[in-house]
């Protein structure tokens, strides 16, 4: 799968059914040495931003991920965010 692939799908936490955001408007944390996708950073996802402007981040683990579909990412966090 390339990451052009993943451009633009949305992600769905299915232990709560919440929208978390899409991959665009996140980062990809790569590991270097295997070069696989070691994290998604989703940006804000809560809406509110820090003390000082700094936004917060949401880390998606890449084992959290249970299925990639055409237009919607699952995964399953079972934590607060």
């Amino acid at each position: 799968m390339k990451l052009s692939d993943l451009l633009g799908k949305e992600i769905i936490n299915i232990y709560d059914g919440a929208r978390l955001g899409t991959i665009r408007d996140s980062d990809l944390m790569i590991d270097g040495d295997s070069g696989y996708v070691d994290s998604i950073l989703l940006p804000n996802p809560n809406g509110f931003l820090r003390i000082f402007g700094e936004r917060s981040t949401l880390t998606i683990p890449w084992e959290a991920i249970k299925k990639i579909g055409d237009q919607v990412i699952i995964v399953e966090l079972d934590r607060s965010y």
